[in-house]
Formats: structure tokens, sequence, C-alpha cells
């Protein structure tokens, strides 16, 4: 099979195209022929040796995948060849999801909504995932709360913006001056063009803020929140952030997000019934994945797909 390898760290012309061995499922596994894989942050940040998750090269990336089932393991119940299903499987381990065939438990996967094509399917899990996982699971959020979503414009904040409406949330979310008009479509009740306004004494206070941008954005955060709220964090706080949030009964949950086949399934409702509609801003085709990383780079609305 084909598929996009790397040999050393480095930038998006270390990934190279490839001839694999075809992976083959154990129990419990089930075949994917892949039809599109996710691109986000996190694996540009592994191919570049930011962020080790994998060791040391020669890996394979992407944890993201839309496809059909080709064969099943032992076990796999739910599956059999010819279903289609999407997922993120085996994060942060290796998944290998930038090929042709990719082998993933059984319960990392779920089937594929009619209402979405592969393109659009593999864009949602990691990105779906770690908005819901941050808002809903570690956020407690309620309907009528206030919530602040930092970098809304991206690819987990435009999801974060919309699965926070379907929620019965008051959305007021952050973005660059380019972007306010498409976060606006997405359904946050306000907008804060971060570039000229002061978000800290716009927005508050709120009840939860969702930060994914790290820096100092935690610690500005902290102060739109009322006391008692609670803060998620994707990058971490420091020591000085920590004291100030627990001096004010301020919760923090720093989450990464992880393999969910029930959080999958409320994503896939949503997308069917209209709530949750994933931006794709391009897609790319397998042996294009390093024009595809330095696309993302340029921080595009939304999601960043290969198209097998």
């Amino acid at each position: 099979m084909r598929a996009i390898t790397q040999n050393t760290v480095g930038g998006p012309e270390v990934l190279e195209l490839a001839e694999q061995p075809t992976p083959q499922p154990k129990p419990g596994e089930v075949l994917i022929r892949i039809k599109a894989a996710g691109v986000n942050p996190v694996d540009a940040a592994v191919r570049g040796g930011f962020y080790p998750l994998l060791g040391e090269p020669p890996f394979v990336l992407g944890w993201d995948l839309s496809g059909t089932v080709e064969a099943v393991g032992a076990g796999a119940n739910g599956f059999a060849a010819g279903d289609e299903v999407f997922g993120m499987p085996r994060f942060p381990a290796q998944a290998g999801t930038y090929a042709e065939l990719a082998v993933a438990p059984a319960s990392e996967v779920v089937h594929k909504p009619e209402a979405l094509d592969h393109v659009t399917a593999a864009a949602l899990p990691l990105a779906g995932l770690t908005a819901w996982q941050g808002l809903v699971t570690a956020g407690k959020l309620k309907a009528n709360d206030r919530v602040l979503i930092q970098a809304a414009a991206g690819g987990v904040g435009h999801l974060a913006v919309q699965i926070a409406k379907a929620r019965g949330a008051y959305v007021i979310a952050t973005a660059s001056p380019d972007k306010v008009d498409f976060v606006r479509s997405l359904g946050a009740d306000e907008v804060i063009d971060y570039t000229s306004d002061d978000f800290v004494a716009k927005a508050g206070p709120v009840d939860l803020v969702f930060e994914a941008l790290g820096g100092d954005h935690p610690e500005k955060s902290l102060k739109t929140l009322k006391d008692g709220g609670t803060l998620v964090v994707l990058l971490g706080l420091s020591d000085k952030a920590a004291a100030e949030a627990a001096s004010r009964g301020i919760r923090v949950e720093r989450i990464s997000v992880r393999p969910d086949g029930d959080g999958l399934k409320e994503l896939a409702k949503l997308t069917e019934t209209g709530k949750l509609k994933v931006h794709v801003a391009r897609s790319f085709p397998l042996d294009q994945a390093g024009a595809a990383h330095a696309f993302l780079a340029t921080r595009p609305k939304g999601k960043v797909v290969l198209a097998l």
C-alpha cells in the first residue's frame, strides 16, 4: 500500500510517498481502506520534532480517518466488510492514517453518517472530540452558560462554537478580522476581533473559557471568568495563573484528546440534525501531504484534509 512516511523530523518537505506493508487486523480490530485523512496541527508538531509522540522516525503520521471496512478481526462486533466508518484511533500512539489502509480498534471508530462525505467526515474526529471533551466532558457546559471560545475560526474552534450553541450556551468568540464574519456565521452570539479589541474587557464575565492558544492567553482568560467558573486549556497554565485560579475557586481542566466512540456518536448525531457543520478549507491528494502541511501553517478557516 502507499503511505506518507518520513525518515527525519523537519519541514513539510520531509514527508515522502512510499510503499509500506499492508497491515492485518488483530482480534478486536478492523482494517479500513482510507478514503480521506484529516490533517491537524498536532501532525505538524510531530513532523517537526516539537511534540515527539511517536519517538524517532521513521513513522507514518495521521489519526483522523474516514473510509470503508476492508476486513474484520475476531471479536470486532458491529462491523462488516463494506461498512463506511470514521474515527480517530489510537491517539497518542501511531495510527498511520496518511495511508491507503490502516488498522483501528473497533471501539474507536463508528459508522459514518450518510449526510457526510468521506472528506468532511475525516475532518471531524480529532478536532470535534477535542471540542466535545473540552466543553461537555471536562467543562460540564450547561444551557445558558456564557462561554468564551478562543481561536474560534480554527479546526477545533469552529466546531466548539457550534457544539456550545447546540448545548444552549451563549457563545462569545475571538477571531482575527478576516475571520469574524465566518465565526458569526457559525452562530456565535458575539465575535471579538482580538487584534483591535481587548477581549478581557469585552468578554467577561463568563462561566466557561475554552482556551487552545497557550502563551499568555490562559492567564488573560482567567480575568474574564466569574469566581467559581471553569477554564479548559489544551496547552497548560503557568504557576502564577494556577494560583490565581485556585484563589478564586476557578476549576482548571487541562485536556488532551483521547479516542472516544461514544463522543463520535454524539458528534455524528449533531451533523445529522444539521447542528454541526464541518468546514473544510481545502483538500489535497495523498502525494501532496507536504503541501497540505504548508497550507495548514497559513492558519486557514476550518480543516485541511488528504483525499485519497
